[in-house]
């Protein structure tokens, strides 16, 4: 790689908002917040929405988004004309 022209590329944990469950890994984003991790040493924390631990295609969990389908609730709101 040349020289310079890369961004810096350090340690950084990041955590799920929704389990707390953290991980550290390298990235090239930056926080004000910092965590001590379990090797002593302190790392900028990212908090994340969702991350594996937390999406329902890693989870196995499913949400259920739409019981009616588009038709049925745009019957329901307008009536059928």
């Amino acid at each position: 790689m040349k020289k310079g022209i890369h961004p810096d590329y350090h340690p950084v944990v990041f955590q799920d908002q929704s389990t707390g469950k953290q991980f550290l890994t390298r990235s090239t984003a930056t926080s004000e917040r910092t965590v001590e991790w379990s090797d002593g040493a302190t790392y900028p924390l990212i908090v994340v929405d969702v991350t594996s631990d937390s999406h329902p295609f890693w989870t196995g969990n499913q949400r259920v988004m739409d019981t009616a389908g588009r038709v049925e609730r745009f019957y329901q709101r307008y009536g059928k004309r």
